[in-house]
């Protein structure tokens, strides 16, 4: 009686278990001079300063970044980016100043009849709109009036009532008896429209900065 064959398995090339390293080869490189970067760094008292220092700038530099784009909506943010100066509105020589937010738009910061809010600066909407929550906080009695109004956006046509702000202010800027769109529709957003936009003597852009440009420039904080 013969034995059972016994069955072997198929041997497996040693280079099949390693990484292609002509694939890598450049993540190696920088890793390894990474890794005589730190060596070197702590034999040569001067070169580990140097890092420390380039480590420390890259982290401050990152916490700018974060504190300017997160401060448009953290109050607390905003009164941190305002001592250091990288706020995302200014008032500088009466004109207001906005910075292009990381969404690619302009949001700018104003009172609405005394209560503050955070508005999208839309020049391709006719009129402002107000979500139903602004609207109510600032007091705005909004009424449908003899016809409807029936607004059409991209996500089709959507019931609104008519209404009126009585004071607008964005830093040097005020805006009085200003007519807005409301509707629950609008969620949580605010649009600053054209019919804001055209009571201005000009605005314009330059280099991701609006630049708002009113007639009669206001004291701010007046």
């Amino acid at each position: 009686m013969q034995d059972p064959p016994i069955s072997t398995p198929a041997s497996t090339p040693l280079s099949g278990l390693l990484p292609d390293l002509a694939q890598h080869q450049t993540l190696y490189v920088a890793l390894g001079v990474a890794l005589l970067v730190i060596i070197v760094a702590q034999r040569i008292p001067i070169v580990r300063t140097l890092v420390n220092l380039g480590v420390t700038l890259v982290l401050v530099g990152l916490l700018f970044v974060a504190i300017g784009q997160r401060s448009q909506f953290d109050p607390y943010l905003s009164k941190i980016a305002k001592l250091l100066r990288i706020e995302d509105q200014q008032v500088v020589g009466g004109e207001v100043r906005i910075r292009m937010a990381a969404d690619g738009h302009f949001w700018a910061r104003a009172r609405i009849d005394g209560v503050e809010r955070r508005l999208l600066i839309d020049s391709g909407a006719t009129i402002t709109a107000l979500s139903t929550k602004t609207a109510d906080a600032a007091g705005i009695d909004a009424k449908s009036g003899v016809m409807p109004i029936v607004l059409q956006t991209a996500n089709g046509a959507i019931p609104a009532q008519s209404g009126r702000i009585r004071e607008l202010k964005l830093g040097a800027i005020i805006a009085r008896d200003l007519q807005v769109v409301v509707s629950p529709a609008f969620g949580d957003t605010n649009v600053l429209g054209m019919n804001f936009l055209s009571r201005l003597a000009s605005w314009r852009v330059e280099e991701n900065v609006l630049i708002l440009v009113p007639h009669h420039p206001q004291k701010v904080g007046a």
